[in-house]
């Protein structure tokens, strides 16, 4: 059976998780319990964990996006180095056959941390083409077939779930599927916990039902991929 390589990718700016730790995060909770079930199904896999909300990527500046969009050969020393942090997370995201990604709303859309993860690996030349004189759509994405994209989430109101009241102003999930679907990643999932404000019995069946999904979720993809294999 090939090894498959998972990419875990926590971005809250909460340290531990709840549950475990005082005023821990719920979506590190979930990230941990869907890749500690996916590592008893498949111990052999490789799991990558990046936590982005303990050490955030360089933002985007100036200075990387001229290093970006100058080709390898004509890059300076400089150039170069500035690309080098973005480098290994494309590095990352390409071996990556599953990308678990925690992903909690803050003020309706994503952490900076993980827009910064996001800025950086969405890489014209890497992960997506651009040829103005190209026939017809200019970009194009260029990641591999086959990458599944996994949202863990956490809201503190409720209803953010497509039809939901606050269906029209959950920015996370969109701010993450968007951009990886225009470098080739286009088949996602998600789960999320809600009521975290409201801290009642609304939360703990939140907790129950989504850590359930999660179970059944990661036991899904470790079918399909021992199909697949």
């Amino acid at each position: 059976m090939p090894i498959q390589h998972l990419l875990h990718i926590d971005a809250s700016a909460r340290a531990g998780r709840s549950g475990t730790d005082p005023r821990g995060s719920h979506t590190r909770r979930l990230t941990h319990r869907f890749v500690e079930r996916w590592q008893a199904a498949r111990p052999a896999d490789v799991v990558t964990y990046r936590d982005v909300g303990q050490n955030p990527p360089s933002a985007v500046s100036g200075e990387w996006i001229a290093a970006a969009f100058t080709p390898p050969q004509r890059r300076d020393a400089a150039a170069t180095q500035r690309l080098v942090e973005s480098d290994a997370l494309v590095a990352e995201l390409l071996r990556a056959d599953i990308l678990v990604v925690g992903a909690p709303m803050y003020n309706f859309g994503v952490p900076a941390q993980l827009k910064a993860w996001i800025d950086n690996v969405v890489r014209v030349g890497l992960t997506f083409g651009f040829d103005r004189g190209r026939e017809g759509e200019p970009y194009w994405p260029m990641l591999p077939q086959g990458k599944q994209l996994v949202i863990l989430g956490a809201r503190g109101d409720y209803g953010y779930d497509p039809g939901g009241r606050l269906d029209h102003m959950n920015l996370v999930e969109r701010g993450i599927t968007v951009p990886m679907a225009y470098i080739g990643l286009t088949e996602s999932r998600s789960i999320g916990i809600e009521y975290d404000e409201f801290a009642d019995e609304r939360l703990a069946a939140s907790i129950s039902s989504a850590e359930s999904a999660v179970d059944r979720l990661a036991d899904e993809l470790v079918g399909q991929r021992g199909r697949a294999s």
